[in-house]
This record gives C-alpha cells, structure tokens and sequence, in this order.
C-alpha cells in the first residue's frame, strides 16, 4: 500500500485505497491526507453540521463545509469556531 505524507499531521502513512471525497478536493485528499486525520474531520464535520443545524442538501451548507474542510485538513484559509462553553449544560 502506498503511503504519503499528510499536510494536516505531517506524518508518512498508508494512503487511501480510493478518494473518501468527490471531485477535485477528493483528488487533493487522497494525495495530501491520512486516514487518522480523515476521521477527524468526519467529526469535526458532524459537529458543525450539529451546531450550526446544517442542511447537508442546500449547495450553500456544502461550501461552507468545503471550505472548513479545506481548513481543516490542509490549513489554508480560516475555518469556523465551535462554542463548546455551554456542552452538557443545556435543559430542555
């Protein structure tokens, strides 16, 4: 299995079989990011697609998660701030 180095954790690991992502980021992903880092934005975007109520289907949701994605995992551009000040402590 090859391997590369990833832009976010600059580590030599095992590259992806194929792109996790479609498109021209799908490409720069399997080139430029781990499996490890992978996971952490699948995370990462759960938890903005949770805290800012995302509609995964609206095309300007999408943008806004590719460029967090972008932030993410290969540090260019700014990302989006998630307030885990308040985590556990709100009552319905």
């Amino acid at each position: 299995m090859p391997t590369i180095r990833c832009a976010r954790c600059g580590k030599d690991k095992d590259a992806f079989d194929r792109a996790p992502f479609p498109g021209a980021i799908g490409a720069r992903v399997i080139a430029e990011t781990c499996r490890d880092c992978w996971g952490d934005w699948l995370k990462q975007q759960t938890m903005l697609i949770n805290h800012y109520g995302l509609d995964v289907m609206n095309p300007e949701a999408r943008k806004f998660l590719t460029r967090n994605l972008e932030a993410f995992l290969f540090k260019s551009g700014s990302s989006d701030a998630i307030d885990t000040s308040k985590q556990g402590t709100i009552n319905y």
